[in-house]
């Protein structure tokens, strides 16, 4: 019903088909449109006028180019800010997972996860630092036989884990001093800092990310309602 929304060519205070003019064009129960239509309802998309039917909420029509909201790779995230984005591999290695990551990737405490560490450039510009987390169990080579300097998404999916969705949080904040004096990143300056869940369609976790991006070199879009 979204998409039918989006791309039918409806506008802000249009009228909305008939339920059964929409159960005949998707084949559906009338209980499974009403909740369809239930939930466009109440995420503003549409609205209702008693006895007269539904309309198109204004909603609809407010769109974002790149919103906060939408999943996708770090690699790919940058290119749609206008970025020709490069890999720089600082560190690769496998360890015993902190407390708040084993947590969050539902490992025991006991089991091993890979920390990559890398730095995104434009040219010669430093866009982001980013540090990874993966279970080892779902990389099963050696890890210095992997190529680490492309898409982590990708390479997780090669090894057939798709990633899907993820849970996040954000602040802005400063890199870590440490960090700055290890990487030379002085002029780095205020970071806006994503520490991000990925999970596959099925609910497994299989990354967990803390991505400084530079302040002055990424802006994100998201509607409110």
């Amino acid at each position: 019903m979204a998409a039918f929304i989006a791309n039918g060519g409806f506008k802000a205070g249009d009228k909305l088909p008939t339920e059964a003019a929409l159960t005949a064009k998707y084949g559906v129960s009338r209980t499974a449109l009403r909740e369809a239509l239930k939930l466009l309802e109440q995420n503003g998309t549409i609205y209702v006028h008693h006895g007269k039917g539904r309309y198109v909420g204004g909603i609809a029509e407010l769109k974002v180019e790149r919103p906060i909201t939408l999943f996708e790779s770090v690699t790919a995230l940058t290119r749609g800010n206008g970025y020709d984005p490069t890999n720089k591999v600082l560190s690769i290695a496998e360890q015993q997972a902190p407390a708040h990551i084993s947590e969050a990737l539902k490992i025991a405490p006991s089991d091993r996860v890979l920390r990559l560490e890398r730095i995104r450039m434009h040219r010669d510009d430093v866009l982001m630092y980013c540090v990874d987390y993966v279970p080892r169990q779902l990389i099963n080579d050696k890890i210095y036989d992997v190529e680490w300097s492309g898409s982590l998404i990708a390479l997780l999916e090669s090894y057939g884990h798709k990633a899907t969705m993820s849970s996040a949080t954000a602040a802005a904040v400063m890199l870590p001093d440490d960090v700055v004096a290890a990487n030379n990143l002085e002029e780095f300056g205020p970071a806006f800092r994503i520490v991000e869940t990925v999970y596959t369609a099925a609910g497994e976790p299989i990354v967990y990310a803390e991505d400084y991006h530079r302040g002055d070199a990424f802006e994100f879009s998201f509607v409110r309602s």
